[in-house]
């Protein structure tokens, strides 16, 4: 595999995982950083970014979304949505540094869209939350901790 197909993969891995679809990139990148094929530092930025370019489509879908939830197609009932916008206005937009969560931190980032955080706010908490995350898997594969 060429040097673009692997970090290729680890960013499809990466922005897959960051979706609605259930992947594990923490797998991908752990093998990669074991295998000492590329810089430490260029795998962590490739999955870095496409885990959080995955959250921004997540915040897309919950900012244009919301117009078909009165549709019986429609994913959430209303009454979840509710419960799930209440509890993102009780903790605020400091819960988007959970995002790196597996389970809660897809949903976290849907409802950021559907709340209408900004997302001059909304990119850089996330991205502090996805790539620590992705630090602390270097730092692990690597022996650092």
């Amino acid at each position: 595999m060429t040097p673009l197909a692997e970090y290729g993969a680890l960013f499809g891995a990466a922005f897959l995982s960051a979706t609605i679809f259930p992947f594990q990139s923490e797998a991908v990148l752990f093998a990669m950083l074991v295998a000492e094929r590329h810089p430490w530092w260029a795998l962590i930025l490739t999955a870095s970014v496409g885990n959080v370019l995955g959250s921004v489509v997540n915040w897309l879908l919950g900012r244009f979304l919301t117009r078909f939830e009165n549709r019986p197609w429609f994913p959430v009932k209303r009454e979840r949505m509710e419960k799930a916008e209440a509890w993102y206005h009780r903790y605020g937009r400091w819960t988007l540094l959970l995002s790196w969560l597996p389970v809660v931190g897809d949903p976290l980032t849907i409802v950021a869209g559907v709340l209408r955080e900004p997302l001059r706010v909304f990119v850089p908490l996330v991205t502090l939350a996805k790539t620590g995350r992705y630090l602390a898997v270097g730092a692990l594969s690597l022996g650092w901790i």
